[in-house]
């Protein structure tokens, strides 16, 4: 699954490729921003770990992984 992240007062998004569903994800981001960490942590398909402050937080966007095509084929 593909998240995006938006931070205050930085010119680029964030962008992270997780195996989480998207309800973990809105639990993730819930948890945050109702002030019981204070940081959202998620972690990659690779392992990494990204940490953003939550009061930092401009939006968070869920979305599906999409496939990329490759070749000629049919639209």
């Amino acid at each position: 699954m593909e998240i995006k992240i938006g931070v205050q007062h930085a010119t680029r998004e964030l962008t992270v490729e997780s195996a989480l569903t998207p309800a973990e994800v809105e639990s993730a981001v819930s948890a945050a921003l109702s002030g019981k960490s204070g940081l959202l942590v998620l972690e990659d398909e690779k392992g990494r770990k990204v940490i953003v402050p939550a009061d930092r937080l401009a939006y968070v966007e869920i979305g599906e992984q999409t496939v990329r095509r490759v070749g000629f084929g049919a639209l």
